[in-house]
């Protein structure tokens, strides 16, 4: 069976370089692009030259930097030559001249002439971002059938803060991979995708209960695995809605998205989604939350101690889908252990009348999990409890949707035989 992990073994990135203080990691990009048996070509435009010089690139990727001043061969053979490209930072400039088809350098010119989607990691100013210019340039790309990953929110190098900042290179690692195990998929016809036809609810994230305006319930969860999930179903034909609390992934390419806080807002995004043919509860909902918000910051006590802080316990969204008028054919469940962890699965999966649940052991220093990019799992159904062995989360996510489509196709083949 074909995993994320293997995704990238021999493939070919051409990796462009624009301008922008967020070129320098760009470096740690290549490593990991290396690291996973990737051959990297890099093309240093001359921006991205004013921040990153083309002895360090080529030092990293092990080949000639391609720039203005040095290249010679056919722009048309290089994208060509590539089983992806990947533009990382890319920015506002590159970004406009590529969403209007301009070709005025090699990056470019090697961009419009490209046979295949590019996966694009912006980067620049806040307000660059947002300005309505960046925007339609954005929407564009997308329609050309260009990925879009972040950008993602954090304080800039010009001192501002906001939504600007180029994804980290790990994020960006996923995205590539994502995009190649989709362009290797067998060729399907739309109507012959192994879930074409079926829908699917998938749940991520933390969820965050306000004690006051500013401090919070929550949980370590990244959202990593319940975001690639959404992802393989969609890439497996299924349209997908994904109810994500709280995270700073990008949402997935090809799924509808819709982002809760709390625990309640989430029960309720996933009733207004039903009826869905697949439930994965993902999300790491937190079990309770404060019986009254403050209005203002609740501030510290004068003797010290500690404020009471009364607490009610939050809806049980697996059990309630499992238990819906309108229950999905298949839910799936996931249970975060510390202990006992195939007899507390198993007790869990039936008491909130689940179909399946993916059991992990968290909170051990050789099982970190929350945040990881991997993970170890077991498959808990009412006949079986397999041992997946640790894997990338995008493997289990792969792994999770082949099971799944199995379910169906082996119950519509007993519903025939009927």
């Amino acid at each position: 069976m074909n995993t994320m992990t293997q995704t990238l073994e021999n493939k070919s990135i051409l990796l462009v370089i624009s301008g922008g203080i967020a070129a320098y990691k760009s470096l740690e990009l290549i490593r990991l692009l290396k690291k996973a048996g990737c051959t990297v070509r890099c093309i240093l435009t001359k921006g991205g030259q004013q921040f990153v010089t083309p002895l360090s690139v080529s030092a990293l990727c092990e080949h000639e930097v391609l720039t203005e001043d040095t290249y010679k061969m056919d722009h048309i053979h290089l994208s060509r030559a590539a089983d992806a490209i990947l533009i990382a930072p890319a920015s506002a400039d590159l970004l406009a001249k590529m969403a209007n088809g301009l070709a005025d350098d090699l990056a470019t010119a090697t961009l419009l002439a490209s046979d295949k989607p590019a996966l694009i990691a912006p980067a620049m100013n806040h307000k660059m971002w947002s300005h309505p210019a960046t925007q339609t340039n954005i929407e564009k790309l997308k329609s050309y059938g260009h990925q879009i990953i972040g950008p993602e929110e954090g304080d800039m190098a010009c001192g501002e803060h906001g939504i600007g900042r180029m994804s980290e290179p790990s994020e960006i690692l996923r995205g590539i991979e994502e995009q190649i195990h989709r362009s290797s998929l067998p060729p399907f016809l739309p109507s012959s995708l192994p879930l074409q036809g079926r829908t699917a609810l998938v749940t991520s994230g933390p969820t965050y209960e306000p004690l006051d305006p500013v401090r919070f319930i929550g949980n370590r969860s990244s959202g990593k695995q319940g975001h690639a999930i959404a992802a393989a179903l969609a890439a497996h034909g299924a349209s997908v809605t994904l109810i994500t609390g709280p995270v700073t992934l990008p949402d997935p390419a090809g799924v509808t998205t819709i982002h809760v806080e709390t625990a309640a807002e989430m029960l309720t995004a996933c009733e207004k989604a039903l009826p869905v043919d697949i439930a994965v509860c993902a999300a790491a909902v937190a079990d309770w939350s404060p019986a009254e918000q403050q209005d203002h910051k609740i501030k510290k006590r004068k003797r010290g101690n500690p404020p009471d802080i009364a607490l009610k316990e939050n809806p049980d969204i697996l059990k309630i889908l499992s238990n819906h008028k309108n229950r999905p054919a298949l839910v799936v469940g996931f249970a975060a252990e510390t202990k006992n962890l195939i007899e507390n699965a198993n007790e869990k999966r039936t008491r909130k009348n689940c179909d399946w649940i993916l059991a992990n052991i968290v909170g051990q220093t050789t099982q970190k999990t929350f945040g990881e990019d991997r993970n170890h799992v077991y498959l808990i159904t009412a006949s079986t409890n397999e041992d997946w062995q640790p894997m990338s989360k995008h493997a289990i996510a792969t792994r999770l949707t082949e099971e799944i489509a199995n379910y169906f196709e082996t119950k519509a083949i007993q519903d025939a035989a009927e």
